[in-house]
């Protein structure tokens, strides 16, 4: 794969990423980086289906979460660099232990890969599950490629993004990406209980932050007409990463009366979709990043 100049998420770093090196923002190379590729049960019902979604989880982020759960892959960057071909293999085995689709997971900054391996379809559903800090004109090359967009929409305003995420413009980015991916895709299309089409917006309940999380909501019910989009609320957050030293104001669980008044707030508005309960903050929903699925 050759180098280029990257300019595939909004920070348009222009860095150069060869075979070998990484820099810029996310520092990885060109090569795809992959810490796991395994059936994943603790999706969105519709996505994790009775046998599982198949995740590739790619190393490295656009984004710098200081909550973050995959933290030992996204800024510890742990992973295996493999070629375009053995991602393509990973997903070929996934399928053929009964994924029901395929599903990218941080796949921002390999979008040149995720497009390379797409050039010969799959023949399962593929899941874009990413961050929501996507450029437009990057979804735009992969139209017609990505069936499922699962993006999150992580903040109501920027001065959280920019404390939280190292990105001061995250929320503008995040509607534009969002809207681009219902643009592609239309209305959520549902077979058998699977869903194959469409898009899911994710919101993570942070302590402290019910009325952004309405906001969030306010914006998804405002923007897309009902039966369009599915809203997946999450209340799993424990304090992760950098939390416990560095930001005190998130270092607690959720609680529960805080997680009834969104889901509540989320009733009122009509938005379909998913909400989880305390009890999903465990640390044994976090997968094994051991390679597991990565080719030797």
């Amino acid at each position: 794969m050759d180098s280029f100049l990257c300019e595939l998420c909004p920070r348009r770093c222009a860095a150069r990423r060869s075979e070998e090196e990484g820099n810029g923002f996310c520092a990885m190379p060109a090569l795809p980086v992959a810490a796991r590729g395994a059936l994943h049960h603790w999706e969105e019902p519709p996505i994790s289906g009775t046998h599982g979604s198949g995740t590739v989880f790619f190393s490295g982020c656009s984004l710098q979460c200081v909550f973050c759960q995959n933290d030992e892959i996204s800024r510890g960057r742990f992973g295996k660099r493999i070629t375009v071909e053995q991602v393509r293999q990973i997903c070929e085995n996934l399928i053929a232990q009964g994924a029901h689709n395929i599903n990218f997971v941080t796949p921002t900054h390999y979008a040149h890969v995720v497009g390379a391996v797409l050039e010969k379809p799959l023949g399962v559903p593929v899941v874009y599950n990413c961050g929501g800090y996507e450029r437009v004109e990057t979804l735009r090359a992969l139209e017609g490629k990505v069936d499922i967009y699962l993006p999150d929409l992580k903040y109501a305003d920027n001065a959280d993004a920019a404390r939280y995420s190292a990105a001061p413009d995250y929320v503008e980015h995040a509607h534009a990406a969002i809207e681009e991916m219902v643009r592609q895709r239309g209305a959520y299309v549902m077979e058998d209980g699977l869903l194959k089409s469409g898009v899911v917006i994710r919101h993570l309940l942070l302590p402290g932050k019910a009325a952004a999380a309405k906001a969030v909501m306010d914006y998804v019910a405002e923007t897309f007409p009902p039966k369009t989009v599915l809203f997946s609320l999450m209340s799993q957050y424990l304090p992760w990463g950098r939390v416990p030293q560095e930001f005190p104001e998130l270092n607690r669980r959720l609680r529960r009366g805080e997680v009834r008044s969104v889901q509540t707030y989320m009733e009122n508005l009509g938005l379909e979709g998913f909400t989880q309960g305390v009890e999903a903050a465990g640390s044994e929903y976090i997968p094994a990043f051991d390679l597991t699925g990565v080719p030797e």
